[in-house]
């Protein structure tokens, strides 16, 4: 069963954090898309694209305002993950945007600049429905105890 992870970002300027992800979800054979779409400069694009996702799990990548991951999730009821950006203040400020959502509209915050540990809860919520992408995840985990 394939399954699908869309990786949207608000910029270009992120794509060293979507490229990391989309390497993670390459290693593990996890299916993806990445895309460039702004949350406030082309927010019908957004909509539409995620009307129209056959995608399992969004992730979000975001600075400054970091409202992608938020309008992401206002926009579907699938799992959102938010990566927060260091665009200013440290990048606090992205990940107070991500992490202080509305009740009712959640969506789950990794670290600043941390695309790949969202890639790797992407990938343990895909896990839920696929014992080989488990068993792939396993053996991941377990290579680190090692170093």
């Amino acid at each position: 069963m394939s399954k699908k992870v869309a990786v949207i970002s608000g910029s270009k300027s992120d794509s060293n954090i979507t490229d990391l992800i989309g390497k993670v979800f390459d290693d593990f054979g996890v299916d993806h898309e990445i895309r460039v779409i702004s949350a406030h400069r082309n927010h019908d694009e957004l909509q539409e694209y995620v009307s129209n996702s056959d995608a399992d799990i969004f992730i979000g990548v975001a600075g400054l305002s970091a409202h992608l991951p938020g309008v992401l999730s206002a926009l579907t009821t699938k799992p959102v993950i938010g990566v927060p950006v260091e665009a200013k203040l440290g990048g606090i400020d992205s990940l107070l945007s991500i992490a202080q959502m509305p009740p009712g509209i959640p969506v789950a915050a990794v670290g600043i600049d941390n695309g790949k540990n969202a890639a790797l809860l992407a990938i343990a919520i895909l896990c839920l429905n696929d014992e080989e992408l488990h068993n792939k995840l396993v053996e991941y985990r377990n290579s680190w105890k090692t170093q």
